[in-house]
């Protein structure tokens, strides 16, 4: 199993990426264990696009670390994934839109060239998760997944790779214990057994 990690706790303002950095530790951690070859890209860091082709292409499993900002993904993985999917058209992740002239009315989205590969995101949020789930609150029942990511896995879709059920931690801000940060970590590493357990019945 070969799986490149993207930490996209970026640094700006009053926040430091530092949860996105411990759950990129908690990963790398769990597939040491696992014995899993790994790569990982920091989106503060520079980065050669073409290299982080490969990078996706050499990957059976993209894991995103992501905080939400203003109900989208920080700038500076927009403009990463911008640069590098970008860099991917005719090298390895997507030939086209999947139309052709002959009828383009049809077949948008399907030519992506990474079949066969799985992803999978964990979002970060001040939000509780409450505020998706209770009638009347602010995302009016509407998932992290089916609302606010809904582009986001449509763009993974898109180069053809498969979801994997991803994790979502909430109210990060203003109830960040330390018991929340030890339960969250006990969770997402159950999740992690899982979803892995279940990729390699698979492959």
């Amino acid at each position: 199993m070969k799986v490149f990690i993207i930490n996209a706790g970026q640094v700006f303002a009053h926040s430091g990426g530092k949860f996105n950095d411990s759950l990129t530790g908690w990963t790398m951690g769990f597939l040491d264990r696992k014995r899993f070859e790994y790569r990982t890209v920091n989106i503060n860091d520079d980065f050669d696009a073409m290299a982080e082709v490969e990078n996706f292409k050499w990957a059976d499993v993209i894991i995103y670390h992501t905080p939400i900002w203003w109900f989208q993904v920080p700038n500076q993985l927009k403009k990463y994934i911008d640069e590098v999917f970008t860099a991917g058209h005719q090298n390895g992740m997507y030939a086209s839109d999947g139309r052709s002239r002959k009828n383009p009315a049809i077949n948008y989205g399907t030519g992506g060239l990474m079949q066969g590969k799985k992803y999978m995101v964990t979002t970060t949020w001040n939000a509780p998760e409450t505020a998706f789930t209770l009638p009347g609150e602010f995302f009016e029942q509407k998932s992290v997944d089916d609302g606010v990511l809904f582009g986001f896995h449509k763009m993974n879709q898109f180069v053809g790779m498969d979801r994997i059920d991803g994790f979502h931690f909430h109210d990060l801000e203003k109830n960040a214990t330390q018991e929340r940060i030890e339960n969250y970590q006990q969770d997402y590493l159950l999740h992690l057994e899982k979803v892995f357990t279940f990729k390699k019945q698979l492959s």
